[in-house]
């Protein structure tokens, strides 16, 4: 690539540049960040040590030599390395919160945020959560950012990878939450003492076969363990629908995201009541069920297929 910047002097220049060259080498943006002028804006900035909402007024001041280096050699690596801005940087951000990251966990990114910003309303009353468990919780984000919309609630956040229980530890503390929140690696619900839960949250890994063979450079850095589950994308989801009931309360529920493998999951249990929740900032493939409903389609009735006859 020929590096012609000799005329860029501004944040803004480098920001345009930066989406230019993006565009130009055909980069994945799904971490998160949905163009490539959105990823050039971030990076500027964190390059700069700007935050994220920097009014663009400042973005006609111009850099110096030194921050141009620095600008660069950044854009360069998210071209070069084709890895997704949030390892980059080690930060992804989860409903308004800034999250450690790096290769040992997804980067952040789903719609689940929506649900924790506005307390799973209105499918419990806030008020009556105790106890939450983030399942499959890789950096601990969707769990801790639970911490912070029930305040009054303890948060677990389970994972089977210990590098993913690294990290959501470390974000137990940046987010200063050890009264609140604990991490335990634990194989789904295997080593959680039949601990009993107001909501159990899982975003577990779902993608097929078919569609990790299509995989992006960019994707090919997370770890495969927390994307690849089965053929169909279900091997993980059938474990917890069949196991969940067993660790809600009584008014409890369980909200699972599937993304692609939703139709799977539909074609599979034609019969079950899922709930499928829409999402005012886009997104789908986000199921919710209740204790009882659990109970009837996936433990009373446990053999394949379920409650297919309900």
């Amino acid at each position: 690539m020929i590096l012609d910047i000799k005329n860029l002097k501004t944040v803004k220049d480098f920001i345009r540049w930066g989406a230019s060259r993006f565009s130009e080498a055909n980069l994945t943006f799904g971490h998160g960040m949905s163009s490539a002028l959105d990823e050039a804006v971030y990076l500027v900035l964190n390059a700069l040590h700007l935050p994220v909402d920097t009014p663009n007024t400042y973005w006609d001041g111009r850099l110096t030599p030194t921050e141009i280096e620095t600008v660069q050699t950044l854009l360069l690596r998210r071209i070069n390395e084709r890895k997704p801005a949030a390892y980059l940087t080690n930060e992804g951000w989860f409903a308004g919160l800034s999250f450690f990251v790096d290769e040992r966990v997804l980067v952040p990114r789903s719609p689940i945020a929506e649900l924790v910003e506005t307390q799973f309303s209105p499918w419990v009353e806030p008020e009556a959560v105790e106890s939450i468990l983030d399942l499959c919780t890789g950096s601990g984000c969707i769990g801790i950012a639970c911490a912070y919309a029930f305040v009054n609630a303890k948060v677990d956040l389970a994972d089977i990878s210990q590098d993913a229980i690294d990290v959501a530890t470390l974000n137990i503390q940046r987010h200063d939450a050890q009264q609140q929140v604990q991490a335990i690696c634990s194989d789904l619900f295997s080593h959680l003492d039949k601990k009993k839960y107001d909501i159990i949250v899982s975003n577990p890994p779902y993608v097929d076969v078919e569609d990790m063979s299509a995989l992006t450079d960019e994707f090919l850095h997370e770890p495969e363990l927390a994307l690849s589950s089965g053929e169909d994308g279900l091997d993980l989801t059938l474990k917890i629908l069949y196991q969940a009931a067993d660790y809600l309360t009584d008014n409890g529920i369980l909200v699972v995201e599937v993304g692609n493998s939703q139709y799977a999951l539909m074609q599979r249990f034609p019969n079950v009541p899922f709930h499928w929740l829409e999402f005012e900032r886009g997104g789908d493939g986000v199921f919710l069920l209740d204790k009882h409903q659990l109970e009837i389609f996936f433990q009373k009735y446990s053999g394949e297929g379920g409650s297919d006859d309900g």
